[in-house]
């Protein structure tokens, strides 16, 4: 290796993280993995039950989300609880008042839109 491929390289060392930066790096790409991995959970709970509204109120898909969103809104419940709400309820036979209040005045007043 001649003295200037030794330079080169200088700048490089300079930048290679020690140990506590890549532990530091690791941690923080570990946490945006599992944020990611609830965040497609999340997201194929409200198609679900985005898919459980339409069937309900015979909507189109794209009114579906808003009905969701309406709910959320109306009961103050966090959106994807209350689709995970919504997709359990066929097996539970269980919703919650508020949700199931919510739930019936935003598809009334979706299906007269």
């Amino acid at each position: 290796m001649t003295e200037h491929d030794q330079e080169a390289l200088s700048p490089f060392d300079a930048e290679t993280p020690g140990p506590e930066e890549l532990a530091r790096k690791i941690g923080q790409l570990q946490r945006e993995i599992g944020q990611l991995r609830e965040a497609v959970v999340s997201h194929a709970v409200i198609d679900q039950a985005i898919g459980v509204v339409v069937s309900l109120g015979g909507l189109p898909p794209g009114q579906g989300f808003d009905v969701l969103r309406t709910v959320s809104q109306k009961t103050n419940i966090k959106l994807r609880e209350v689709a995970e709400a919504i997709v359990g309820w066929p097996a539970s036979k269980e919703l919650s008042d508020d949700i199931r209040q919510a739930l019936e005045t935003a598809l009334s007043q979706a299906g007269s839109d």
